[in-house]
C-alpha cells in the first residue's frame, strides 16, 4: 500500500526533476519566449538550474535545502523578470516546509500556496494576465480541491500537474496584460506565455518525483 507523505531528507530526486525538466525543455522554452518577448527564458532558466545543481553537489540533501538553494540562485544570478519570481516561490515554499521530517498533502499545499503569494507579492498580475500563475493558480486549486475530496498525495498531485498543463495552454488564447508581451496588446494572442509553460514543466515535474517517492518500492528502498 502506497505511503501519504514521503521523508523531508529525500530532496535531491524532486530538485534534480525540477533541474532536468527545465534543461530539456529549454530550447523550447526560448523558442516560445521568442513569439513575444526576448526569447531568452529558456536560457536564463536552464543557467540558474544548472547552477544551483553545481551548488547543490552529488551528495543527498533534505527538499528545504535544494529548494533554497534554487531559489537563492533564480533570485541573485538570474536576470529579467522570471529569476526574482520563481526565486522567491522556491524561497518561500523551502520557508513554509518548517523543517518537517514527512512531506504530506497539505504540507505540500501550504507550501505551493506560501510559495505563489511571493510570487503574488511581487507583481501584479492575476489570473487571466497570461502569466505563470495561468498554470500555477489552477495547479494549486486542483491540489486542494483533490485532498479536500480525500484523494491519495499521489492522485492529487497527478491532478496538479494536469491543471497546469491545462492553464498553460489556455494563455494561447488569452491578450497580454503584464511584462513585456502586454506592448504587443491583441497581437499576442495566439501565442502561449512562456512563464505558464515553464511552470507546467516544473509542476510536472514535481508531482512525477514526489510520486515515485511515494510508491511502495521507494519506502521499501528508504528502509533498507
Amino acid at each position: 500500500m502506497e505511503t501519504d507523505a514521503f521523508s523531508a531528507s529525500d530532496g535531491k530526486p524532486v530538485i534534480d526533476a525540477l533541474i532536468t525538466g527545465i534543461h530539456a525543455n529549454a530550447a523550447r522554452l526560448s523558442q516560445i519566449d521568442g513569439a513575444t518577448g526576448d526569447g531568452d527564458h529558456g536560457i536564463n532558466m536552464d543557467k540558474g538550474f544548472l547552477r544551483a545543481r553545481e551548488i547543490l553537489g552529488q551528495e543527498p540533501y533534505d527538499l528545504a535545502r535544494g529548494l533554497s538553494v534554487l531559489g537563492k540562485v533564480l533570485v541573485t544570478e538570474i536576470g529579467g523578470a522570471m529569476g526574482p519570481l520563481y526565486g522567491s516561490f522556491y524561497l518561500d515554499m523551502a520557508a513554509a516546509s518548517g523543517g518537517a521530517d514527512q512531506i504530506d498533502g497539505p504540507l505540500f499545499h501550504r507550501m505551493l500556496a506560501a510559495g505563489i503569494a511571493a510570487i503574488q507579492d511581487l507583481g501584479e498580475a492575476k489570473l487571466g494576465d497570461k502569466t505563470l500563475l495561468d498554470a500555477l493558480l489552477p495547479a494549486q486549486a486542483a491540489l486542494a480541491e483533490s485532498l479536500g475530496r480525500g484523494e491519495t498525495f499521489t492522485l492529487a498531485l497527478g491532478h496538479m500537474a494536469e491543471a497546469a498543463e491545462q492553464g498553460s495552454e489556455s494563455t494561447r488564447d488569452m491578450v497580454a496584460r503584464i511584462g513585456r508581451a502586454s506592448r504587443l496588446g491583441e497581437r499576442s494572442r495566439g501565442f502561449l506565455d512562456a512563464g505558464s509553460v515553464s511552470c507546467a514543466i516544473q509542476m510536472r515535474a514535481m508531482a512525477d518525483s514526489m510520486t515515485d517517492l511515494l510508491a511502495p518500492e521507494a519506502v521499501s528502498e528508504a528502509g533498507g
